[in-house]
């Protein structure tokens, strides 16, 4: 019969292999970060960007409001709602908004954006929370923030008919357009978790925790739809 000579010395093994778990799951975090926060930064500046080159048709009672068309990117990466929401507000400062389209306008991004990615498994859907949500608060911006003349029930049709073109179809064209490289583009914790496994003895640990395996799954399921 085999007997440890030291308590200290039969745990060296598992001592070792549960602080090499840690410090992979460290690293984990740590991507994680680094992946949302580069995410939410490159939309944030492709938000402003597009309105900046179309800021002529950004504004006002009847706008077309180009960059409306990546609040569909909660779809795929919920650093989209933050990116949205920032970039939206710089957009506005620096198109020159009013003080309560600066606010409510990014607001109304926000909630459409949050929308989105709560509806994000089911892709028919995700352009419809931005939709309602700036048809519902735009034009009311639009009539006291502007004081804008007209009907005002009026301006619940163009802004309503701007973001349906906008995020109901040219959103819905780039969703189709991003899906096929969805990998790549938006890379994150699903995939992250894929290269941080270990091997001991032969059998592999993944080393995912809480909400990993559940995104994996989510990701999978998505994805049939």
């Amino acid at each position: 019969m085999h007997f440890c000579p030291s308590y200290n010395v039969c745990s060296k093994p598992s001592t070792h292999k549960t602080k090499l778990k840690e410090n992979k799951m460290d690293k984990l975090n740590q991507g994680k970060k680094a992946v949302f926060i580069t995410q939410a930064a490159v939309i944030a500046a492709l938000y402003t960007v597009l309105v900046i080159i179309f800021n002529y048709c950004s504004f006002g009672p009847i706008q077309f409001r180009i960059a409306e068309a990546l609040t569909i990117l909660p779809y795929f990466t919920p650093a989209a709602i933050p990116g949205l929401f920032v970039g939206c507000l710089l957009s506005n400062i620096l198109g020159g908004a009013a003080i309560w389209d600066i606010i409510f306008g990014s607001i109304a991004t926000l909630i459409g954006a949050i929308g989105t990615y709560a509806l994000r498994k089911n892709k028919w859907l995700a352009p419809l929370p931005p939709i309602i949500a700036n048809t519902l608060i735009v034009p009311f911006v639009l009539k006291y923030a502007y004081g804008s003349e007209g009907i005002f029930a009026m301006f619940f049709v163009t802004i309503g008919a701007s973001e349906f073109v906008v995020c109901g179809i040219i959103g819905m064209i780039l969703l189709f357009a991003l899906n096929p490289v969805r990998n790549v583009i938006f890379k994150g914790v699903e995939y992250l978790v894929q290269e941080f496994t270990i091997t001991d003895q032969g059998t592999e640990a993944s080393l995912s925790v809480g909400d990993t395996e559940a995104s994996l799954s989510e990701f999978k399921e998505r994805e049939m739809l």
